[in-house]
């Protein structure tokens, strides 16, 4: 292989190589302890010159022939080929002698070779490079270190190593030091101490736990667990780093298996060529960012910056890390939950330099509310970007509301029902009558009612003194009092307003005005297999709500469910979406209702409502060893761990819809747009443990299937 041109000292050069020829202006060498053929031998001197080379990742180890450029009287020499045989190495010096020896001697100056030599073996490598998985930009070490993992694994020739590190694996007690290859189908790994040689490959498909982890023994590592054998990795420089790209690979793996055609219409993900280091730490990066942030999964992470904010309720600057995406500004502080907020562009009037002194800069919205950063690194870059985004993206606005004829929104399916709660789109809530109490309380008495309504006012209050400290709208602060308020259970007049808000699907229909109309033309009059098993479960939604009793309801559920079907024909519909889509139009109009279908179903909860469910059951399997961990009574009790997710899946599937009281229902419902499955888990795991011990005295299933439906 010909090697990018790096300087060598001749005589450190010699004390671990042998010179085999020489010429002139070359000179052949083979490795100390390697027999003359090549093929590792040498007794004690090959085992300790072999283990040296596999700790400090030289590519001699698979490598043990190379070729140096020299100049007469010179004592520095340049690497520019390797070989890992005779007949390799032997390839590489005829063609220098048949191609090159006789041009350089019509130079004048050692520093002409010189520069004609390096110049002609870039020219080679640039040209071998055109069809090779190595890019031509990749650095040195990392072409020698794909040479050496294709020379120590044999894999497939199309096999593209992703990224390696230098780590320990342990066995048993005993650490092997090595190095850990990760490339697009494989996990390898490759140790040579003093003639024990160990080689690891396991593919990414196989592995079923890949976890952080850290004992007495090792402080942190990582632990692979693949067709039932434990593996542990240790001693990374960057085992967050490594981590990350791990979970990537194998989560593509997975990918491949279950969603083969979303994964080959991947142009990045399906051409081996695409996938790279950068590349899965960014994509991995934007996922972590749109999943935090609930933004439109085609938002791409750009740039982060470590700042403070000023939070003027508290009058205090909180430290945390600005994030910047191509249509988003956003800000979260250091612990997560303290302080965290969203800024569209869209909604952004101005940004501008408030104090140099210090780095400060200031950010206008519509909503006439301002945000101050201070402390922003690369400050006199950071604001001409973010002026150019801001204006792009009000150009962006402006195109789309002239050549768009946004229609009204469609009225919740409660607005011709009389007496029931709604949120209209500003959040302005209409009268909320007791006549609309008593349908979806149905309170035993008077004096109940006077108590949820009391206890309604009160949440209202709440919130509207949230409001005018924190904000109103897409680009309000969130902070620890904003979920202990979700916690205690959002107001009904507010409730659609702010599903859209945590959920993000704000943001969704603010980016897409008119679509959801077109999408009910489109599908309207459509005869799929999904739109014959909507028209079945129309009807047993909500049967006992009032509001799905009629034409109306009934019709707004069957628009909701047939464009979504029409949108994602790959999801279609499933028979969990009907109570779902219902309880969202009780609070919300079609097609904020549709916009949170979508939050739910693409991004929130992906992979959960098609005909696999791989979503819900992966997450079942989560609940099965939350429930190892944290209620190791029920575990030893029940002898087949799969009854919690059998009874479980339809919690999950409906956020516990179908078995709790609407009323309670809601209030999950709640917590779920605020903070995701993890809302669910948790539940889950607190009905197991409230009925902890009636569960321990059952008998069978069916005897705790029972407890738990009394229960609910």
């Amino acid at each position: 292989m010909w090697l990018n041109p790096e300087e060598v000292l001749l005589k450190n050069a010699l004390k671990l190589w042998l010179q085999e020829r020489s010429n002139r202006y070359f000179v052949l060498q083979r490795r100390r302890g390697y027999g003359q053929e090549g093929g590792g031998g040498g007794g004690i001197a090959g085992l300790l010159v072999g283990t040296l080379d596999a700790v400090l990742d030289s590519t001699s180890k698979v490598a043990p022939f190379r070729i140096l450029h020299q100049t007469p009287d010179s004592q520095v020499y340049w690497t520019i080929a390797c070989g890992s045989s005779r007949e390799e190495i032997t390839a590489h010096w005829e063609w220098l002698e048949h191609n090159v020896m006789n041009t350089l001697s019509v130079f004048d100056s050692n520093e002409d070779i010189t520069s004609f030599v390096h110049g002609k073996i870039r020219g080679l490598i640039a040209e071998e490079g055109k069809g090779s998985l190595i890019k031509e930009e990749d650095p040195e070490r990392f072409r020698e270190a794909h040479m050496k993992f294709e020379k120590c694994f044999g894999l497939a020739e199309q096999e593209k190593l992703v990224t390696y590190y230098s780590c320990s694996y342990w066995r048993g007690r005993v650490p092997c030091q090595g190095w850990l290859y990760l490339s697009t189908n494989f996990l390898s790994f490759y140790s040579f101490l003093l003639g024990a040689e160990i080689k690891l490959v396991i593919s990414w498909d196989e592995i079923s736990k890949l976890e952080k982890t850290s004992n007495v023994i090792l402080t942190e590592s990582i632990y692979v667990c693949s067709r039932g054998e434990d593996h542990y990795f240790s001693m990374f420089l960057h085992i967050s780093e490594t981590f990350l790209l791990m979970e990537q690979l194998a989560l593509y793996a997975v990918r491949r298996l279950f969603d083969k055609e979303t994964f080959e219409g991947d142009p990045v993900l399906h051409d081996p060529l695409q996938i790279t280091k950068r590349g899965l730490e960014s994509r991995a990066h934007s996922e972590q960012f749109n999943a935090f942030f609930r933004l439109p999964k085609e938002e791409s992470l750009r740039e982060v910056h470590e700042c403070f904010l000023w939070v003027p309720f508290s009058h205090y600057n909180t430290l945390g890390k600005m994030c910047i995406s191509e249509n988003y500004i956003c800000f979260a502080s250091q612990d997560g939950s303290l302080c965290c907020i969203i800024i569209p562009l869209r909604e952004v009037v101005a940004v501008e330099v408030t104090d140099p002194t210090s780095k400060a800069i200031s950010i206008a919205t519509k909503g006439k509310r301002a945000f101050r950063f201070s402390e922003v690194r690369d400050l006199e870059h950071l604001v001409p970007k973010l002026k150019n985004r801001c204006n792009a993206a009000l150009s962006l606005q402006h195109s789309v509301s002239a050549e768009v004829s946004i229609s009204p929104n469609p009225e919740s399916v409660l607005d011709d029902y009389e007496g029931q709660p709604m949120a209209n789109h500003k959040g302005n809530s209409k009268m909320v009558s007791t006549e609309a109490l008593m349908t979806v309380f149905h309170p035993q008495d008077a004096e109940n009612l006077d108590v949820k309504m009391l206890k309604e006012k009160m949440k209202e209050q709440s919130w509207n003194i949230l409001f005018v400290e924190c904000g109103h709208g897409v680009d309000m602060f969130r902070t620890r009092r904003t979920r202990d308020l979700i916690v205690r259970g959002i107001p009904e007049v507010l409730r659609g307003e702010l599903w859209l808000l945590f959920s993000g699907a704000v943001n969704d229909m603010a980016t897409n005005p008119g679509y959801y109309t077109e999408l009910v033309e489109q599908s309207l009059g459509t005869c799929t297999l999904a739109t014959d098993e909507i028209e079945r479960d129309l009807r047993r939604s909500l049967p006992e709500h009032p509001a799905f009793q009629s034409d109306t309801g009934i019709s707004a559920l069957r628009r909701v469910l047939t464009a979504y079907a029409y949108r994602n024909p790959k999801i279609g519909y499933c028979q969990a979406m009907n109570i779902l889509t219902s309880v969202l139009l009780l609070y919300a109009k079609e097609e904020e209702a549709f916009w949170l279908l979508v939050a739910v179903c693409e991004r929130m909860l992906p992979d959960y409502f098609n005909r696999q469910i791989i979503g819900a059951l992966v997450d079942q399997a989560v609940f099965e060893d939350l429930i190892r961990d944290h209620l190791p009574q029920l575990t030893e009790h029940m002898t087949d761990m799969t009854f919690f997710s059998s009874v479980s899946l339809s919690w999950f599937l409906t956020l516990f819809i179908s078995v709790l009281p609407i009323e309670s229902a809601v209030n999950v419902v709640d917590c779920f747009f605020y903070d995701g499955i993890k809302a669910i888990l948790q539940l889950g795991l607190a009905v197991l443990d409230y009925n902890m011990d009636r569960l321990l005295t059952c008998k069978d299933d069916a005897e705790a299937v029972t407890v738990l439906n009394r229960f609910f």
